[in-house]
């Protein structure tokens, strides 16, 4: 059977779609409340309010998938994310948009679990790191064009919500004319979520997706507003988040291919370490464009490692929960930096953002450094 089928090529198109809203909207928002002369707790709280949101819109989709089936879920997600996005052209204010994102974020977080809950059980432990691989793909590859959609498009909150809104609901289109069903797993009951934290061999996994979602979400909801700082303009912090994002689109297939031929550990720890040394550069105001590729590189490709490793691990039933237990994760990451990271900012000076990042780093590092047990590859398994 083919990997790439037609319900999995018409789930990867509306995710293009959602990527690209998502895109924009994670990088504008911030600058919105910055031009809005908010001052920098205020923009990290509104970050975090989404992350939040995530958090809520992870726990609730398994049980979601389970009674409504992944197209009910996928339809309902969307719909939350579109009104979380036109919310915040109908009301203005710190608590509105807290409100607004918080709404989003929930819708995000659907988005994801249904994408990749339904992406694992149409695959099998020959091609389910092809489809991850081409998951991680075109996520990434919507991001990027979202930001250069920022740099050539007017970027004012009156002309960007109704397209953004309009491409969120486009979405829905692609799976109105396909059916994703998980045979594999009816005759099971919904597997629990917290069990599949407290594995002991997918604890590094976790703990990579925990620190994956405070890089990432450090980045992508303060990145913005540290290169505003620095006086770019909104096409130019467009620009360099799109290259930075395009590195992490670079390095998907090689790293891929490396932790199938090296095992998960040994690259880890080598992503881990080129994220400091990618942050200690910016504190040192190297020359940025080699930088954020480095730094995008290896950020940007530690959410799949740690979530191939932890998948691994499950039985076919258990791979939503999984799923959810590592979003789960990652977005418990993504509330916590953006948050304490952005208090720092305020308080001392932007680069503790990077001070921030290459700290917990450097502390995932130390993890995998200790003695991880026995970890057989992907390929051992097909």
């Amino acid at each position: 059977m083919s990997t790439y089928t037609r319900p999995v090529m018409l789930l990867l198109c509306g995710l293009m779609l959602l990527t690209l809203a998502i895109a924009v909207l994670n990088t504008l928002v911030p600058l919105w409340l910055a031009h809005e002369h908010l001052p920098t707790w205020q923009v990290g709280m509104v970050g975090s309010s989404y992350f939040t949101g995530n958090l809520l819109g992870t726990l609730l989709t398994g049980w979601l998938i389970k009674r409504q089936g992944f197209n009910r879920s996928y339809y309902l997600a969307s719909l939350i994310f579109a009104a979380g996005c036109a919310g915040l052209g109908l009301m203005t204010g710190f608590w509105s948009w807290m409100m607004w994102r918080f709404i989003a974020g929930i819708g995000c977080a659907m988005i994801w679990v249904v994408v990749e809950s339904a992406l694992m059980c149409s695959g099998t432990s020959r091609n389910r790191g092809r489809l991850l691989a081409a998951y991680m793909m075109v996520y990434y590859v919507g991001t990027v064009l979202g930001q250069l959609m920022i740099s050539k498009m007017p970027t004012d909150l009156a002309s960007v919500l109704p397209w953004v809104t309009a491409l969120i609901l486009a979405a829905i289109l692609p799976l109105l004319f396909t059916r994703i069903v998980n045979d594999r797993s009816e005759n099971h009951e919904a597997t629990p979520v917290w069990p599949m934290l407290r594995l002991r061999h997918a604890r590094l996994g976790v703990n990579g997706c925990i620190i994956s979602g405070i890089v990432l979400g450090s980045l992508y909801g303060l990145m913005p507003l540290y290169l505003n700082h620095k006086g770019f303009s909104d096409a130019g912090i467009g620009f360099w988040m799109a290259v930075m994002v395009s590195a992490g689109i670079v390095g998907q297939w090689p790293v891929g291919r490396l932790a199938d031929r090296f095992g998960r550990l040994l690259v880890l720890r080598v992503q881990v370490f080129i994220v400091i040394m990618g942050c200690m550069a910016m504190l040192t105001n190297a020359a940025m464009g080699p930088t954020l590729f480095v730094l995008g590189a290896a950020g940007f490709t530690l959410y799949p490692v740690a979530m191939a490793w932890a998948c691994e691990k499950v039985e076919h039933h258990q791979l939503v929960a999984m799923n959810q237990a590592l979003l789960l994760s990652y977005t418990v990451g993504s509330l916590l930096g953006p948050t304490f990271t952005s208090m720092l900012m305020q308080s001392y000076s932007d680069s503790l953002l990077f001070v921030m990042i290459a700290g917990v780093a450097f502390i995932y590092l130390l993890m995998l450094l200790r003695k991880a047990g026995p970890h057989t590859t992907p390929i051992a398994h097909a």
